[in-house]
């Protein structure tokens, strides 16, 4: 049996070629073009030496060209690495090693740390925004691919990066199945989107929020999403009204920016017929405000890149709860268990564990990371929560040190690493405090070598130069030690 991705766009290029796919502004793509552009990509992979099989890596931001080099790999029989387009490069490096990438496609506003990084995994970069030889445009100008190669429902499509509470990123390898499920069936039967719906595409399609639920599920459908490469509260307004969109997807953030944006009134939002949020826990007073004023009911799910993401929601069909995450998808079981792997009754606190067609294939290369995650055949989400007596999941904690910035996950070992490389501190902890835009932000507890001299700005400077622009920390308190237990453990709880 062979399945492609790839299909969905496929088939709807088929049925509705003249229809707009994307926008941006006042750029069109039809379906018709996207698909001609996929196709040309394909064959110049092929003509590159790039085999089915083969990674190749994206670090495009919220643009038709993320899309178009997006289904080409996977026209191509390849597997799509999409990078976050904030990486340092020295991170580029270690994700183009680590995921065996033969090829970068990178946008010329993050050229530098991409081309820097790549250089230094030997790894050839492509542009995405220049004309040239070496340039996204001349792929995808190239002869039109006749077929789709025909990889399996096993065969990984995607694989996303997802950081650990411990160690380097890990890639999370996503099939040609779980991710074709996730958007054509399990996204529709949250919500009745059709060819007629408008998205709007804010939510970064590198994450997997964006590129299944905005980017997947809108192609499979035959529908439009317009994009929004960076997200103001009054851009996304003028595009909502501009575009008549009738869905909207973000993390909670980006409605408390709408909801308090002066002048929000002024705008005509009456297409937009439904919300979704996840990413982070939406606050029930921002959430009731936003569908007060708008007149449209926000939609809370969860879901990890491991799970392709979407594995529980609130549906239309269903008495919504505010607060929760509503409840298992079509195809997909959730349970609560206990720190033994033991089943937990209802109303009891234990880590939420899935399993169905959206679970990963594994992580890249991490046998043991993918033992340890499966244990049992259920994914093990390290989120803490309950399930109630309607079998409606909440979460009441999440990873005990995982910080949410913005709907972005930011662990702080990572950070703290960073910390540690700099010769003036001898001891370092980063946590996160609760901020009223971001959600939480990154703070870092530092201790200094006797004698060493640092400060705050110093110590922002230096990290910002080794981390993505959302995991810096932009709070730093200098102190004589941190507190220890008797292991000699960095107790963080005390910090708290």
């Amino acid at each position: 049996m062979t399945l492609n991705l790839g299909t969905i766009l496929q088939a709807s290029a088929q049925s509705r070629p003249d229809h707009p796919a994307i926008r941006l502004d006042d750029r069109t793509l039809s379906y018709a073009e996207l698909d001609r552009a996929a196709r040309g990509v394909a064959t110049s992979l092929r003509a590159r030496g790039v085999e089915p099989g083969a990674k190749v890596a994206l670090m495009i931001p919220n643009l038709p060209e993320f899309t178009i080099a997006y289904f080409g790999i996977l026209y191509a029989g390849c597997a799509v690495v999409p990078l976050n387009v904030l990486l340092s490069a020295p991170e580029v490096t270690y994700h183009l090693r680590d995921s065996e990438s033969s090829l970068l496609v990178a946008h010329p506003l993050f050229e530098e740390p991409a081309r820097k990084g790549a250089a230094e995994a030997s790894v050839p970069v492509v542009s995405a925004g220049a004309d040239g030889p070496e340039s996204l445009a001349s792929l995808a100008a190239a002869e039109a691919a006749s077929a789709l190669h025909p990889t399996h429902p096993d065969d990984t499509a995607v694989i996303l990066y997802t950081s650990g509470t411990t160690g380097q990123p890990k890639g999370a390898e996503l099939t040609h199945a779980n991710l074709l499920v996730n958007c054509s069936l399990v996204v529709p039967r949250l919500l009745p989107i059709d060819a007629d719906q408008v998205a709007l595409a804010t939510l970064p399609l590198f994450h997997s929020f964006g590129q299944t639920c905005i980017q997947n599920a809108t192609l499979s459908v035959g529908g439009t999403f317009t994009l929004l490469p960076r997200f103001t509260p009054e851009h996304a307004l003028e595009i909502m009204q501009r575009d008549r969109v009738t869905l909207f997807a973000g993390v909670p953030t980006m409605y408390f920016a709408i909801l308090n944006h002066e002048g929000s009134h002024q705008y005509d939002l009456s297409s937009l017929r439904f919300c979704m949020t996840g990413g982070a826990p939406m606050p029930v007073e921002v959430m009731r405000a936003f569908e007060s004023k708008h007149g449209v009911q926000i939609l809370e799910g969860f879901g990890l890149s491991e799970t392709s993401p979407v594995a529980s929601f609130n549906t239309m069909d269903r008495p919504r709860k505010a607060g929760s995450i509503g409840y298992p998808v079509w195809g997909v079981e959730m349970c609560i268990v206990d720190e033994n792997d033991r089943p937990l009754a209802d109303g009891e606190h234990g880590e939420i564990c899935i399993r169905g067609h959206n679970i990963m294939k594994g992580y890249w290369k991490r046998p043991d990371a993918t033992a340890e995650a499966m244990r049992g055949g259920w994914f093990h989400s390290g989120d803490i929560g309950y399930r109630d007596e309607d079998g409606c999941y909440w979460i009441v904690d999440r990873k005990k040190d995982m910080i949410i910035r913005g709907g972005f996950n930011v662990y702080p070992r990572e950070i703290e690493e960073v910390l540690y490389g700099h010769e003036a501190i001898i001891e370092a902890a980063v946590l996160g405090v609760p901020h009223e835009r971001h959600g939480e932000e990154v703070k870092a507890v530092v201790a200094l070598a006797p004698g060493r001299t640092l400060d705050a700005e110093a110590l922002i400077a230096y990290c910002k130069e080794r981390l993505a622009a959302y995991k810096y920390p932009r709070i730093v308190e200098f102190v004589d030690s941190l507190p220890k237990g008797p292991t000699g453990k960095i107790l963080k709880r005390e910090l708290r």
